[in-house]
């Protein structure tokens, strides 16, 4: 599970990423809205272990090392840090994209044989910024998970390359709910879909650790214990109750 508290990274000025907080599991997709371009790549970078938070906390299965997070996630097509470069074709972005993937997990495969396994050697010629939205997310997403290490996936601004966000909701949706290989999903987006019911989140929607006084994280998680340990007090309660009540 990845568990962020109250997590903030400090700018020169402004925070880079205002205090959020979020919890996402194999299995589950969460989408994260942030109006600022900024804020949205802060995020993804901070979640996939790229970039050192200032505060809160941050762990991926109970482990705080940011390194243990950085093998076990993937940031995709994040603006002008891993996006796709414009002149590259698909064939050779797939080349560059498995020659970073650890050999012993990749093996002798090539562009051309992956791109045919994977159903994309319909585009293997076409220039990256001519590929359809759909198939642009789905072919990133599929790189990303050439590394069977991987088991979160972060996209950054996915809704920026259509208006439609069937485009990228279905693949994170399938990716997530994969019976065979369930993902910790995350999409951080400027708005959330019509419509939605799933989990998210709010960028900033924290307070941040200075701000809060000693103790109060403490008392908060005690006070969540305390509320979900109440109804089985009440109902205990109630038993002993209705055993006077037969005794009598």
């Amino acid at each position: 599970m990845l568990d962020a508290r109250a997590l903030q990274v400090n700018g020169r000025r402004t925070d880079l990423l205002p205090a959020t907080s979020l919890r996402v599991s194999p299995g589950e997709l969460l989408l994260v809205r942030g109006e600022n371009q900024d804020d949205r790549t802060a995020l993804a970078l901070t979640l996939s272990g790229r970039m050192k938070p200032s505060s809160g906390h941050l762990s991926w299965n109970g482990n705080t090392r940011l390194k243990t997070l950085r093998k076990a996630s993937a940031l995709v097509d994040s603006p002008g840090i891993n996006e796709p470069e414009q002149h590259l074709s698909v064939c050779d972005l797939v080349t560059e994209d498995l020659a970073l993937i650890p050999r012993r997990y990749r093996g002798a495969l090539l562009a051309k044989p992956w791109l045919k396994l994977n159903a994309f050697e319909d585009v293997e010629k076409l220039w990256v910024d001519e590929l359809p939205a759909e198939r642009r997310v789905g072919l990133l997403t599929q790189l990303a998970l050439a590394d069977p290490a991987v088991d979160l996936l972060v996209l950054d601004s996915p809704d920026r390359h259509s208006a439609d966000p069937a485009v990228w909701l279905q693949r994170c949706e399938d990716l997530a709910y994969d019976a065979g290989r369930p993902l910790a999903v995350v999409a951080v987006v400027a708005t959330l879909p019509d419509g939605w019911k799933g989990p998210s989140a709010v960028i900033g929607n924290s307070v941040p650790h200075a701000e809060l006084p000693p103790g109060a994280e403490e008392d908060a998680e005690a006070a969540e214990t305390a509320t979900a340990a109440a109804p089985a007090e009440a109902s205990d309660e109630q038993s002993a109750e209705e055993n006077v009540e037969e005794e009598k």
